[in-house]
């Protein structure tokens, strides 16, 4: 097997691991983080209805200045006043196959300043 097959299947294997825990508790809704190099994005689902109720991106939000830890903490923030519009108060954080650490985890802190319990 190659390398690149391997850590494709590592990963693979930690995001099902996470996400398993997390659909566990069918009450709360999911947020969901995507990252690539320059952007993140970030989505509330519901995963007994199967669609998306929020999301929120660097691309939507183009008037952000500062590195990309500040932009993924503005996402983050952006995303829990329209959550909290909709009335969601409380969610899951998927992190899906990254660790919790730099973009990720100020994206997480955008939420909780946002007023969204995660």
């Amino acid at each position: 097997m190659s390398v690149t097959r391997k850590i494709l299947k590592r990963q693979k294997r930690r995001t099902l691991r996470i996400r398993s825990k997390i659909k566990s508790s069918s009450d709360l809704f999911r947020v969901s983080i995507f990252r690539s190099l320059s952007n993140i994005y970030g989505q509330i689902i519901d995963d007994n209805a199967g669609a998306t109720l929020a999301s929120c991106s660097t691309i939507e939000l183009n008037k952000l200045t500062g590195d990309k830890k500040a932009k993924a903490k503005a996402v983050g923030i952006q995303l829990a006043k329209k959550a909290l519009e909709k009335g969601i108060t409380a969610a899951k954080f998927d992190r899906g196959n990254v660790l919790y650490h730099g973009r990720i985890a100020a994206f997480a802190e955008g939420l909780r300043e946002g007023g969204l319990k995660i």
